[in-house]
């Protein structure tokens, strides 16, 4: 059971957002909580936990992958310890398939899809750190949705390849 003040109000503003439909409350307390907590300064877990939902509340994709960015940064740096003093029950290694999953989402969105094949790879990599609940079948459905629509795009050309129909100009 989470215990830790500061997750319990990142799990308020997640509520606000999935189950009200209320991004911008949502995106505002995020806000609130990131000066709180001391922004990039502070505690590896609040930042990877808050910048992980308030990539979801970002009108911009640039910005959502920013937050996206800084919240795997930050899980780099929590500890089994660290989790579960904050009565965490994923592990550390529990974070990274979503990570991985929103970072192949938003580089698919930018059209970057050897990043996004590349996050997509890591997020299959890692996703047997998550157990079979709920959590962990949401986070595998998307891992499939994904590889889905990924397979779907084209391949980029290799460099200095050409077109095989000439421009007629």
């Amino acid at each position: 059971m989470i215990t830790d003040p500061v997750i319990t109000r990142i799990g308020e503003g997640v509520e606000l957002h999935h189950r009200q439909g209320r991004r911008e409350a949502a995106r505002d307390l995020f806000t609130q909580i990131w000066d709180d907590i001391g922004g990039e300064q502070g505690d590896p877990l609040y930042i990877c936990v808050l910048a992980h939902a308030m990539a979801d509340v970002q009108d911009d994709v640039r910005q959502e992958l920013m937050w996206d960015l800084r919240a795997l940064a930050a899980a780099d740096l929590i500890t089994e310890e660290r989790v579960a003093e904050a009565g965490v029950t994923l592990s550390p290694a529990g974070l990274y398939p979503s990570l991985h999953l929103n970072l192949t989402e938003c580089y698919r969105k930018l059209g970057d899809l050897d990043r996004a094949r590349e996050h997509l790879r890591q997020a299959q990599d890692t996703i047997g750190a998550l157990g079979d609940d709920e959590y962990g079948q949401l986070i595998r459905s998307g891992l499939e949705r994904l590889t889905e629509q990924l397979e779907d795009e084209p391949l980029p050309k290799p460099a200095g390849s050409q077109d095989p129909t000439p421009d007629p100009a």
